[in-house]
């Protein structure tokens, strides 16, 4: 039996040694990406080309806000009991709003985008349109996060089952009581991403979220975000290789001071100029897609830098909160 015993143990530690584990190459590298999950998925920066993006086209949970009443008081429409609200006194319609997210949809397929949207949206939940809230693309797949106010939980399961259907790793979802939306996300570059502490988004979300990131060799930097401000992206994009919009008037100086260490050419929206228009996508580096209300002075700025910029009407959609860059979730990005 012992002899039998050996001979057994002897074969199965042969095959074992032939036929072993392989952690390398690490899982979001682009042979095993390709071979498992039969394409490399994510994004490691915020400039290189845009290959697909997630959207999802106003439809009928937008219902919802034909109930809301104005809240004077506020300059908003809003329900407290149900959490549905609208950041204005004016409601476009339907109509309107789906024109501007659909001009917006071919403007980036024209730029080469593999645009995917949203299977559907969880009914009721109107703010869907803002697709960077519900994932963050890093390197290898997505993480999917958890929305902050009553009336946008529940965006996270459509985004999953979407992201499940494209065959995209998930590589975590924040869980527990973490808080994290992806408007309140940035690389910096590859190795340097940022997240706003807000409202939106908490220590233990940015701990999660960091632990996903350390992974890949990416350190995140915290910022706090001012007073009741949302996302960080209201502050800061990237726009090209080293150069970013900021808004120097809602961005910590200790922030900007870091910018500087890293080699970040800080463009300074100009204080003339509508404060959301630096909600702007880089459809590749140096290439941005923006309002085109963006206001003359930034735009002369960005002109003078070399930055290319295609304007999109989009007040309408921006009325609800939220811009291009809250209404595009990048998927897949060419390495910068």
């Amino acid at each position: 039996m012992s002899s039998a015993m050996s001979e057994f143990d002897h074969r199965y530690n042969m095959l074992i040694e032939r036929f072993a584990s392989e952690p390398e190459p690490p899982f979001n590298s682009p042979s095993e990406q390709v071979a498992g999950w039969g394409r490399r998925w994510g994004c490691t920066n915020d400039i290189g080309r845009l290959r697909v993006v997630l959207m999802h086209r106003p439809c009928p949970e937008m219902a919802v806000l034909d109930t809301l009443p104005l809240i004077p008081e506020l300059g908003a429409h809003g329900d407290p009991a149900t959490g549905a609200y609208w950041r204005g006194e004016v409601i476009p319609s339907l109509a309107e709003q789906q024109a501007q997210h659909d001009a917006l949809a071919t403007a980036l397929r024209e730029e080469g985008v593999e645009v995917v949207m949203l299977n559907a949206a969880a009914p009721g939940r109107h703010k869907s349109i803002y697709t960077r809230d519900s994932c963050i693309a890093v390197d290898g797949g997505a993480v999917v996060t958890r929305m902050g106010p009553r009336i946008r939980r529940g965006e996270e399961r459509p985004v999953t089952q979407t992201l499940a259907a494209l065959g995209m790793p998930i590589l975590r979802t924040i869980n527990g009581t973490g808080l994290m939306e992806g408007g309140s996300f940035a690389y910096i570059r590859p190795d340097v991403a940022v997240v706003g502490v807000s409202s939106r988004v908490n220590e233990e979300g940015a701990r999660q979220l960091e632990e996903v990131l350390a992974v890949q060799g990416t350190r995140l930097v915290r910022v706090q975000i001012p007073g009741y401000r949302l996302h960080i992206d209201g502050a800061f994009v990237m726009i090209h290789h080293d150069v970013a919009l900021v808004n120097p008037s809602t961005l910590p100086f200790v922030f900007m001071e870091e910018l500087r260490r890293l080699g970040i050419r800080m463009i300074p929206l100009n204080h003339q100029d509508p404060s959301w228009a630096i909600n702007c996508l880089a459809a590749a580096p140096g290439r941005v897609l923006m309002s085109d209300q963006v206001g003359p002075r930034t735009q002369d700025a960005l002109d003078k830098a070399g930055i290319s910029v295609r304007l999109v009407t989009y007040d309408k959609v921006y009325l609800g909160g939220g811009g291009i860059h809250c209404s595009t979730a990048p998927l897949v990005r060419d390495p910068a």
